[in-house]
């Protein structure tokens, strides 16, 4: 689609560690809600405040680690010998190591763009259906 190469392994790669970030991040939301529930907050009330407390960090977490690829992705090189010798770095994009650690970046850097909303918005959406299935199931089993 955006005609990028595509190595299989650095994209499994990349997938796993994206998996890794948004359980985290899922997890840190989804157990700041229960807390508050058991601190007697109603449900949607406590996920409300889970949402908002925890999508400052959730945010950061993300674009840091987005930006924080992005030279990774795109082949930044530079030279450190001639950077300290004759203060040139010969900087230069592509190369080499870009056709090998390019699609590992590029897929966390797209699939953490998409799962940030995913987590903000659909995990506490969620967490509301399953919490209102549970009632009637409740409820149900008590007849």
């Amino acid at each position: 689609m955006f005609g990028m190469e595509l190595s299989i392994v650095m994209t499994g790669l990349g997938i796993v560690a994206l998996a890794g970030i948004v359980v985290r991040n899922g997890i840190l939301l989804v157990e700041f809600a229960d807390l508050m529930v058991s601190q007697g907050m109603e449900v949607r009330e406590a996920v409300i405040e889970a949402g908002r407390t925890r999508m400052t960090p959730v945010l950061l977490t993300a674009t840091a680690t987005m930006l924080g690829l992005i030279p990774l992705a795109v082949g930044l090189n530079l030279d450190f010998v001639t950077l300290f010798t004759e203060f040139n770095p010969h900087l230069y994009f592509g190369g080499d190591n870009v056709a090998f650690w390019g699609p590992l970046s590029w897929t966390i850097i797209f699939g953490l763009s998409f799962a940030t909303f995913l987590t903000l918005v659909l995990v506490p959406c969620m967490y509301l259906v399953a919490d209102r299935n549970s009632k009637k199931i409740k409820q149900w089993f008590k007849k």
